[in-house]
């Protein structure tokens, strides 16, 4: 099965006539502006219906204004001839309910992260992130519960800890937070200060990067 990528996945959207759609690593997106809850949940279920038809199911996101698609092949790791398909499948049903897209939104958030110690980095950010430290698959750290967007690893030469301007704050629910903060730790990290336990307390990989673990718990 034909895996589309890069340009290939550009000119097949625009050869489609998918305009709707946006090429993005490893999938499609679009947004349609179904404008009130009633008309995309309407909208969905009739994707719904398409997707058991064809066997094959999108990412969907139902919001009140609008309604997020995303489609790819988790067998092969990219779009495929299926996602293409389906993604015309959902413009027709679209339009057939007046629901115009809205080409300009859709993005996705991948974080990456300069290091010479991959290794020994990669199990502390999937347990700090997933709660497991063995969610990684070659330069990545993987969600699979898809509720943190992708970490991935550049490799650099080793360098001294720069001044962090930018960390990551994970809010889990309190009665979670000893245990991810126990699996961080485990996995290589250390903690830094935990004066603030349990709103937050701050974590530090094998390279220095930190990042904290949050909850709502003494907030006010």
């Amino acid at each position: 099965m034909t895996a589309y990528t890069g340009q290939k996945l550009l000119d097949a959207l625009d050869s489609k006539g998918l305009g709707d759609w946006q090429g993005l690593p490893d999938c499609i997106g679009a947004r349609f502006l179904t404008g009130d809850f009633a008309t995309g949940l309407d909208l969905v279920a009739r994707i719904g219906e398409r997707a058991e038809e064809a066997g094959h199911h999108p990412d969907v996101t139902l919001t009140f204004p609008h309604v997020d698609i995303r489609l790819t092949s988790h067998d092969t790791g990219a779009v495929t001839e299926r996602d293409l398909n389906l993604a015309g499948q959902i413009s027709q049903l679209a339009a057939s309910a007046g629901v115009e897209a809205d080409p300009s939104v859709p993005a996705l958030l991948e974080l990456g992260l300069d290091t010479a110690n991959k290794e020994a980095i990669a199990p502390f950010w999937a347990a700090l992130l997933t709660g497991d430290a063995s969610n990684v698959s070659g330069p990545d750290v993987t969600d699979p519960a898809g509720q943190m967007p992708l970490l991935w690893f550049q490799d650099c030469e080793e360098h001294e800890v720069p001044h962090q301007r930018l960390h990551v704050d994970v809010s889990v629910p309190a009665a979670v937070a000893p245990e991810r903060i126990k699996a961080a730790v485990d996995a290589g990290g250390t903690i830094v200060d935990e004066s603030q336990a349990p709103s937050f307390t701050v974590l530090s990989d094998a390279d220095g990067n930190r990042a904290c673990v949050c909850t709502l718990a003494g907030r006010s």
